[in-house]
């Protein structure tokens, strides 16, 4: 005989380990907002919502780093230009950046959360060693599991727009200073490291680690959950909706579409036609 469920009390509807509310006192995680407050980072702040605890400093910095790396890559980024057109369109503020972060999905803007998928299995595929031969058969059979799903883009490598990346080699030289100092393992960059050989070899060329191959490092080392990185990318790509929705909004621009109004789309559809019994 099951047993009946009991219903949930009120205060346990919405029950959260996150905040505690009461007429004059705010607490998060057990910490007084008004002791927060000019005390931490907006990046300690995150870190503290998203994971319970407030990180060790140059963890934070680390954090704050890949944040910061992200905010923009301009008007032929797919939610920077929807963030645009919106604003033309008569929309708030805070429109034109849900409809920019709704834009980030699995291709746009998710490889980051795939990143850090990719580096975790490979690392579950470790035991003992972790550099050396040990490393690249580990990451050369995570990326040949990729190919038997069906995987034709490995994320978080190669750029449409930049050959290198700039801002790649600045975030990993960060990770490897905060690694030197013991405040990560440094296993997830090493892992990046060697999928782009690994890649190099099997394509015959250099697929440079992108933007978010180099977060997704820097997330991967921190411990963050897979899922929570793409809510992080959102996060830092809302910096870059905010600032380019607010200069659309001066330009004074109204239902301003993807392409010039003086340009016309190449139509592929049927000649022109009649309904039957039309005249011509």
């Amino acid at each position: 005989m099951t047993q009946a469920r009991v219903p949930k009390s009120p205060q346990d509807w919405w029950a959260t380990s996150i905040i505690d509310m009461k007429p004059g006192s705010i607490r998060l995680r057990g910490y007084a907002i008004e002791e927060l407050i000019g005390r931490i980072g907006y990046a300690e702040m995150v870190y503290l919502m998203t994971r319970g605890e407030l990180p060790d400093p140059d963890a934070a910095r680390l954090l704050e780093a890949a944040l910061v790396a992200a905010v923009d890559h301009g008007p032929q980024a797919p939610s920077i230009a929807t963030a645009r057109m919106a604003i033309t369109c008569g929309v708030g503020i805070n429109n034109a950046m849900a409809s920019a972060t709704n834009m980030l999905g699995d291709v746009h803007g998710g490889a980051g959360e795939q990143c850090v998928a990719f580096y975790n299995a490979v690392a579950a595929r470790l035991t003992g060693e972790t550099t050396g031969p040990r490393l690249a058969e580990a990451v050369t059979a995570e990326l040949r599991a990729l190919a038997e799903r069906g995987v034709r883009h490995v994320p978080g490598f190669g750029h449409r727009f930049h050959p290198l990346d700039p801002r790649a080699p600045r975030l990993l030289a960060l990770v490897d200073a905060a690694a030197a100092k013991g405040v990560v393992s440094g296993r997830s960059a090493a892992i990046a490291r060697t999928a782009e050989d690994a890649l190099a070899a099997q394509k015959g060329r250099r697929i440079p680690l992108n933007i978010d191959g180099a977060t997704g490092v820097i997330y991967a080392e921190l411990g963050f959950a897979p899922p929570l990185c793409r809510g992080l990318f959102v996060l830092s790509r809302s910096v870059g909706a905010l600032a380019h929705a607010w200069e659309e909004m001066q330009s004074g621009e109204r239902n301003k579409g993807p392409i010039p109004r003086h340009l016309l789309w190449t139509y592929t559809g049927p000649p022109p036609r009649r309904l039957a019994g039309e005249s011509a």
